[in-house]
């Protein structure tokens, strides 16, 4: 029993994480992308001519895949409240959220615990929750209980802005 004991206690600190790298990352970028830019640490890149720019900081563990929605300007109460709904609901691994003026589908995830298939899924995720915001507001075909009640938000669709990601 005692050993047990012992295996359940240092189990979680036995190598189970996955290392994922930039140089891996990169891979897998290009192999689901219709194109890509960029360098280790920071893409841009289309999956179904919709926008995505990764970042990672390998020393501090992070990563974050996002992808620009509309202008913040082109929100109304309905749509922001939808949203908010929708992170709780329907948005799963992927949240909305504004930043400098934008809104974005945005997947954020510590960097080297990552598996390929983890990826692949967020970029699916941050993908679906671009084209399925202010209609269905899914990340995926998966609805955690409840549902998004105010279906005249699901109707107001954003007009969607050209964003042009700047040169590092």
């Amino acid at each position: 029993m005692r050993k047990l004991a012992f295996l359940l206690l240092i189990l979680p600190f036995l190598s189970f994480s996955q290392s994922m790298t930039n140089a891996t990352l990169h891979e897998l970028y290009t192999s689901v992308s219709d194109s890509i830019n960029g360098k280790p640490g920071r893409w841009e890149f289309f999956v179904n001519q919709i926008p995505m720019l990764s970042v990672t900081d390998e020393n501090h563990n992070r990563m974050r895949i996002i992808s620009p929605i509309t202008d913040a300007n082109n929100l109304n109460d309905e749509l922001i409240k939808a949203a908010l709904v929708a992170n709780f609901h329907t948005a799963l691994d992927v949240k909305y959220a504004v930043s400098d003026g934008i809104l974005w589908s945005v997947f954020i995830h510590p960097l080297k615990e990552l598996t390929k298939e983890q990826v692949e899924d967020a970029v699916r995720q941050v993908y679906s929750a671009n084209v399925n915001f202010g209609t269905t507001f899914n990340s995926t075909s998966l609805t955690f209980p409840g549902s998004i009640s105010n279906k005249e938000s699901r109707e107001v669709v954003p007009e969607k802005t050209t964003i042009k990601f700047k040169k590092s």
